[in-house]
């Protein structure tokens, strides 16, 4: 079987950046990978999650139940396995990865009390890597970030792009819980946890980045 590595992190937390930083550097690095980001919005498995996130199914995030939400998202990750990168994974390849299974355990989990989430991480890794039988990680590195920070760069993203954010974007309570929530499913589910602060101010870019690609290496090293 192949490598998976994820790059994970909230919503506002620099997550795509130093995604694409660290598949620039492996790039150069002359690593062979490839390269995936969920969801995969412009694939008919992923209609359910466009609904979901447009407001359809009501403007709460809260509207739709974390087991519910789940599925929509789950669904769109087993069609891009069977239809895309099977082959290429169970041939030893190297898959990165912009979000995966973990989004749900800090988006859906969020949804639920600080009791109740430990029993749905267990449910969903259950279900998506056993039930669904998509791999799991070999290793998730998890972008630590205040919602408050986090809030901040959304907001001078959607300013740049004209953009206005889905129903998790424009909720800054439900972003604070995320938030949260996070930080317990990284402990809970053993995922290497990089803080974007330093000495109660945001780390730079290339300092963030810096730390990921050194935290990749020693993971894929230790596959």
């Amino acid at each position: 079987m192949g490598k998976l590595i994820v790059v994970e992190g909230i919503d506002g937390s620099g997550k795509s950046t130093q995604f694409n930083r660290l598949c620039e550097h492996l790039a150069d690095d002359g690593i062979e990978f490839m390269r995936l980001v969920f969801p995969r919005y412009n694939e008919e498995s992923s209609a359910l999650v466009r609904m979901y996130l447009r407001g359809e199914f009501g403007t709460d995030p809260r509207a739709v139940n974390s087991y519910v939400a789940s599925c929509f998202f789950a669904v769109d990750r087993a069609a891009s396995y069977l239809k895309d990168w099977k082959p290429y994974y169970q041939a030893g390849g190297l898959i990165l990865t912009d979000r995966y299974t973990t989004s749900n355990a800090i988006h859906q989990a969020s949804k639920l009390s600080a009791e109740d989430r430990e029993r749905f991480f267990q449910w969903l890794y259950d279900f998506e890597f056993n039930l669904m039988e998509l791999p799991k990680p070999d290793g998730v590195i998890y972008l630590d970030i205040t919602a408050e920070e986090a809030a901040a760069n959304m907001k001078v993203r959607q300013e740049q792009s004209g953009t206005s954010g889905d129903i998790h974007e424009k909720d800054l309570i439900y972003l604070d819980e995320c938030s949260h929530c996070g930080r317990h499913a990284a402990k809970f589910l053993n995922w290497n946890t990089v803080s974007c602060f330093a000495d109660g101010k945001m780390r730079s870019i290339e300092d963030i980045h810096t730390e990921i690609y050194n935290l990749f290496l020693h993971l894929y090293n230790a596959i």
